[in-house]
């Protein structure tokens, strides 16, 4: 069974709006949904902001609700020109920018022990545009951030949750697919920004529910 991971109440409900929710219950402390939409039943799991409370949610729909395969969606920040407010990108690959043996083992940042490169693969076959998702425990303006992920990474959007789903579901060999609608861009307070937009970005992965559906096997 497909399980949705999310990182806040909020994003779930952004999908389930759309569906008919069953029954919902805690699971590991974490919100879990069983809900039904676009004729087929699945699982929502909301596990909290952050890369652990993601990497937890996830190896726990595998282990606990036997997903076979994996959907993150929710919100997050532009951080190339082309990622408006509003506008819904599938993801295609993501690395975790906070990763960093560099100096140890003279590898890309991002590069994972076990990998030789630090960009994980998402499914990505999509109407949507595809993009680069660079995920960090961190939500700031940071010029140093930015350099990195737009020079060095060339991400076109940043998260808190993404690449450690991604981790996991590579790991465990389950089909990950990944949509973020973009709640804040470069060049103003993104906390602001964030406030200001997320009703807005939200709305977009509402109407992009039976899109997105329709792409997820």
């Amino acid at each position: 069974m497909l399980a949705v991971i999310t990182a806040m109440q909020r994003e779930a409900d952004a999908l389930l709006c759309r569906c008919a929710a069953q029954r919902s219950y805690r699971l590991c402390g974490k919100t879990v949904v069983l809900a039904s939409a676009c004729g087929r039943e699945f699982h929502v799991v909301v596990c909290g902001v952050g890369k652990v409370n993601a990497a937890a949610g996830a190896q726990m729909a595998i282990d606990k609700l036997e997903a076979d395969a994996l959907l993150n969606i929710g919100v997050a920040g532009g951080i190339s020109p082309r990622t408006a407010l509003g506008k819904v990108f599938a993801i295609e690959k993501a690395v975790q920018y906070d990763f960093d043996l560099s100096q140890l083992n003279h590898t890309k940042i991002g590069t994972l022990d076990e990998y030789d490169s630090p960009y994980l693969p998402v499914l990505a076959k999509s109407a949507f545009p595809l993009a680069t998702l660079a995920t960090g425990d961190r939500f700031n303006d940071s010029t140093q951030d930015l350099a990195l992920l737009n020079d060095e990474l060339y991400a076109d959007i940043r998260d808190m949750e993404g690449a450690a789903i991604a981790q996991v579901a590579l790991s465990a060999k389950v089909p990950l697919y990944m949509y973020k609608a973009i709640s804040d861009v470069v060049g103003g307070d993104c906390v602001q920004q964030y406030r200001d937009n997320l009703a807005r970005a939200l709305g977009a992965l509402t109407a992009a529910v039976p899109q997105i559906f329709s792409e997820v096997k």
